[in-house]
Parts: C-alpha cells; sequence; structure tokens
C-alpha cells in the first residue's frame, strides 16, 4: 500500500520548484493532490504529470496574498474531497535586497506573499482540520528563517515571521490532534525539478525532491510524533 493512500493533500505554489517536487511525490505516494498557484497553466502540467504517474490531482488558480482565493480553494476542496488531510504552504516571493534600498512597495509584496498568505493558509486549514479532528500543516521557511544575513531582511523577516507562525500554531494544534511542522532549506534547484539527476547535481544545489522528500518523512510520521523544524543546507555551507 502506498504511503499516503487516500489521503487528501494541499499544496500551495506547486506549479513550479520546490512545491511542484512535492507535488508529485505525495501523489506517487497514492495522495489526491490539489495543485494550487498563480500559473493555472502550469498548475495543469503538475496535475498531469501526476495522473500520467497513475496518481490523483486537481488544479485550482490560487494567490495566496489574496484571502478570498485561499478561502475558496479550501471550499473547494472540502466540496469535491471532504477533507484537507496535508496541507503544505509552500508558496512564496522572493524581494527586497539590502534594507536602506529597499522600497515599501517590495516590502509589502514580499510580506504579503510570503507571511500574510501563509498567515490566510494556516488560518483556513486548521480551521478545517479542528473540525476534522486533526490533520498536518506543513509550511516551507528557509534558512533565511532562522538566520538572516546582508541583503536578505525583507526575504528573512518573513521567513522568520513564518518560523513564529509554526512555532504558535503547533502549541495551538495539540489540543485537536493538528500536527504544525517547518522545512527550512538553503538554495534549492527550483528551476531543475523537471532536470535529469544528472543536472540538479551539477548545479550544486539542493535537489527539490531532497525537499519533497522531507515533507514525505514528516507525512508519514506516527500519530504520536511531530518535528516542529527541519533546517536542510547544502554541503559544505558556511553557517
Amino acid at each position: 500500500m502506498k504511503r499516503l493512500e487516500g489521503k487528501i493533500a494541499v499544496v500551495t505554489g506547486s506549479s513550479s520548484g520546490i512545491g511542484k517536487a512535492i507535488a508529485l511525490r505525495f501523489g506517487e505516494e497514492g495522495a489526491t493532490v490539489v495543485v494550487a498557484a498563480r500559473r493555472v497553466d502550469l498548475c495543469h502540467q503538475t496535475v498531469a504529470q501526476i495522473k500520467q504517474a497513475g496518481g490523483s490531482a486537481y488544479a485550482q488558480q490560487t494567490d495566496i496574498s489574496q484571502e478570498e482565493q485561499v478561502d475558496a480553494l479550501m471550499q473547494e476542496t472540502i466540496a469535491r474531497y471532504g477533507r484537507i488531510d496535508i496541507l503544505v504552504n509552500n508558496a512564496g516571493v522572493f524581494g527586497g535586497g539590502r534594507v536602506a534600498d529597499t522600497s515599501t512597495k517590495i516590502f509589502d509584496e514580499v510580506m504579503g506573499t510570503n507571511l500574510r498568505g501563509t498567515f490566510f493558509c494556516c488560518r483556513a486549514g486548521f480551521q478545517q482540520m479542528k473540525k476534522e479532528g486533526g490533520g498536518l500543516i506543513i509550511n516551507i521557511s528557509s534558512v533565511a528563517g532562522v538566520q538572516a544575513w546582508a541583503g536578505t531582511g525583507t526575504y528573512s523577516a518573513s521567513k522568520h515571521g513564518i518560523m513564529a507562525l509554526t512555532k504558535s500554531l503547533a502549541d495551538e494544534g495539540r489540543a485537536f490532534k493538528i500536527k504544525v511542522s517547518a522545512i527550512c532549506p538553503a538554495g534549492v534547484a527550483d528551476e531543475l525539478v523537471d532536470a535529469t539527476p544528472e543536472e540538479i547535481l551539477n548545479s550544486e544545489r539542493i535537489n527539490p525532491y531532497d525537499v519533497a522528500e522531507t515533507a514525505m518523512f514528516l507525512a508519514t510520521l506516527g500519530c504520536q510524533t511531530v518535528v516542529h523544524q527541519v533546517v536542510l543546507d547544502r554541503l559544505g555551507a558556511d553557517w
């Protein structure tokens, strides 16, 4: 039996990169995957790849920075499948340079998607899982969510905020059997998700499917076990 057989998983930002790798991997393991991202044409490509491999998936265009679109995503998932077992909040953007050079517009855009959007998803997913008596929320943060360097102020602030949401929600979820975890990867070969293993290896960056395997690990832990934070760094990176 496949390890996620019968599970319903919503993965945001799954039209490309880490989110796509997670969606494909979940589909391989038997989950029905709701592929959600802004670029609906690429969402359909992910769905087609999941189905081609024998899995089940559905695409819904979603901009997580828009509260009503997040609510619609959750409502449509419940209407189709009746529940949400796993929610992976992966959608995000990078922006901003040195703090003194970052415009308010860029700051708001990064926060609007990375932090505000993740909040919308966490809130809606948590509310539904509370009704169901449990579930798993995985937030994709970053090493920039536990560290910060020059030129990453805005992005790091958004990812640090995600870590705070994760920790608070994990504490709030214990009474309802809702597990909440964060994955914090360093530089990932996002654009190589459909490349060959050799091309990914040659990039000398983290394989997006290693992040997907980490999500699988979290999704298949026993009901009494939770990992709150996993940091995935590049081999040889200087901490």
